[in-house]
Parts: structure tokens; sequence; C-alpha cells
């Protein structure tokens, strides 16, 4: 069901779902804040949860990460990096969607912000932005950062969620997860996700 971005962007000004939304998908063990001796060694980064209309269903740009990757290798997220110097959370959400998919700025209306959160395992600190263009996007990979491109319908985000035994940097996890096209959403994508649908519950 499509939604019109004039309503998703009220919608982000107002109380957001925020940890409530990340825990359905947070893998165990997993905090959302960095402790007090972490604080030092957190990175800033920022991503974009970029949705567009497609056949009156509103679908969301994910990425695969490549497997040589040094961060989150092989998994599904959202276009996003860490913020350089000089250089706003938002204006590294959209430099890096240039950069990795090749959607110029221009065509990108930023809506809003969802809730940030810390990711313990990379020390990422994340803000979620969420960006809307109108049509689907001619896309072009960077393929050093991108092996393909996810396009995902965000209707299919919703309980009940999957479970998955995964191989990660901290050893063997059980973790909450959405199956799509033979791909794994989880971890901080399926957190952002998770808090994206809660709110469009409520428009």
């Amino acid at each position: 069901m499509l939604i019109h971005p004039d309503k998703i962007e009220l919608a982000l000004k107002g109380v957001l779902p925020g940890a409530t939304s990340h825990y359905k998908m947070l893998p165990p063990n997993r905090i959302l804040v960095a402790s007090p001796h972490e604080q030092g060694k957190v990175k800033m980064s920022s991503v974009l949860l970029l949705l567009f209309p497609e056949k009156n269903d509103l679908k969301v740009c994910l990425i695969k990460r490549p497997a040589t990757m040094k961060h989150h290798a092989g998994q599904i997220a959202l276009p996003g990096g860490r913020i350089e110097e000089n250089e706003t959370p938002e204006e590294t959400a959209v430099r890096e969607t240039y950069e990795e998919v090749g959607i110029p700025a221009n065509q990108i209306r930023i809506l809003g912000t969802l809730s940030p959160f810390y990711v313990e395992v990379s020390r990422f600190q994340i803000t979620p932005f969420v960006g809307w263009i109108s049509n689907k996007p001619d896309f072009k990979l960077c393929p050093a950062e991108v092996e393909k491109v996810l396009i995902f319908p965000i209707e299919k985000f919703k309980a009940p969620y999957s479970t998955v035994e995964l191989q990660t940097l901290t050893g063997t996890l059980k973790v909450p997860c959405v199956n799509y096209k033979d791909e794994i959403i989880w971890g901080a994508t399926a957190m952002i996700l998770s808090e994206f649908s809660d709110l469009l519950q409520n428009i």
C-alpha cells in the first residue's frame, strides 16, 4: 500500500517508536547505547532508508555488502557510512547513497530521521535518514561496496519474524530476521526497518 511522502514526513516529526521497535530485532546480548568507557571509540555514521513507489507498493532500496568488506561483510544493509569531517549526518547519507548506488542528491527528498542507535560489534552510532524518490531509481552500483540491490516491499516486514543461526564476529548467534528472496535481513538493517514499519502502522 502506498503512503504519501507528506504523511511520512509528518509522522517522522512526531514521537518515534525507537528502542521498542529496535529490541524486536536486536541480536542477543547486544546493547543499543554505548557504555561510558566505549564513548571515545564510537564512530558516527548515517544511512539512508530510500523509499519509492512501484506498482502501488512502497519499496525500500536495500543493498548487499560484498564479502570482502571490513564491516558487515555479506550482509543486507542500507546505503551509508562513516561521517567525514565537516560533514553533516544528512550529507553523509546522501553522499554515500550516490557513491554506492548512483542516485544524485537532487533526486532525493529527505523526509526526516528515525531513532539513532549504537551497533556494539562495529562501534558505529547510526542515524537513519528517510528519503523519497518519485520513481524507481536507475541504479549504478559501486562494485567495491555493493554486490547487488535488493528492492524490498516494506509491507513484507511484519511479524511473525523468523530466526536464523549465523556465524558472526562474536561467534554463533541465533538472531531474529526477515527472509526475502533468499536473503536474510537482520541486525541494524532489520532494526531500522522495524522502527519504520511500526511508524507506518500509526499513519
